[in-house]
């Protein structure tokens, strides 16, 4: 018996914990954050967001070097949808990149590329939302 009401209480909280947060994905708080290191000693952090039926993705490559250009590429599910230059500036030697795609049905994949003009390094991101 006493096994039993264990089981009613672990369902009932994980009921609870998932009609919990269902409002916050449903209203596109729900947010992906990825970090990682480029082929030389930049870092990069790539955010994903859903925002009124679109993906707001948020490219950043972190230098400490102010004055550098960088090639960078969006591509949400294969298809190109940025393609520009960014210079790394001051106080912090970064660039960052703010774009909105269309949130396709199901799953999205958000990567992202930029190479440094002057020192051919690369950064490669990626994440799903």
């Amino acid at each position: 018996m006493r096994k039993l009401a264990i089981i009613g209480v672990t369902a009932l909280v994980a009921a609870v914990a998932l009609v919990a947060s269902l409002p916050a994905a449903a209203s596109g708080d729900a947010k992906v954050v990825r970090t990682g290191s480029c082929s030389g000693s930049s870092d990069w952090k790539l955010k994903l967001k859903h925002d009124n039926g679109k993906i707001e993705t948020e490219f950043e490559v972190d230098q400490n070097v102010n004055g550098q250009d960088w090639r960078v590429v969006l591509r949400h599910d294969g298809v190109r949808f940025f393609r520009g230059i960014r210079t790394t500036h001051a106080p912090s030697g970064s660039f960052e990149v703010n774009r909105r795609s269309n949130d396709n049905t199901g799953t999205d994949r958000i990567k992202a590329r930029a190479v440094n003009l002057q020192s051919g390094e690369v950064c490669k991101a990626a994440a799903t939302i």
